[in-house]
């Protein structure tokens, strides 16, 4: 199986599979944004609006926790994660953690 071909799914049941639980797995990453970007975060800050710099470190950091997750998975055999939740923090003023997690699954 590829690590593309595991379902990734929010909801606690996978309509009309039967699976057993193998356990939980996690992908996790810390993104930051050079000092240009950062610079201009900054100005935009002080007029308002979407500062899309950190919209996109989120977005690539939320991608590369997701894909972690499938890789881990796939490491412990399963063919589907299922619960699969977000969690984020900041570290500093220009460094995200995003954390992707959920319980890893084998089909009967």
């Amino acid at each position: 199986m590829e690590k593309s071909e595991i379902l990734v799914t929010t909801t606690e049941h996978i309509p009309g599979r039967d699976y057993e639980i193998i356990g939980e797995v996690f992908g996790l990453t810390t993104q930051s944004k050079n000092v240009v970007r950062n610079i201009g975060a900054g100005f935009k800050n002080i007029v308002g609006g979407e500062i899309k710099a950190y919209t996109e470190l989120l977005t690539e950091a939320r991608d590369i926790a997701i894909d972690r997750l499938r890789q881990n998975a796939l490491d412990m055999g399963a063919d589907a994660v299922v619960m699969m939740r977000f969690d984020s923090d900041s570290i500093s003023t220009d460094m995200e953690t995003v954390a992707a997690y959920g319980t890893a699954v084998k089909f009967k």
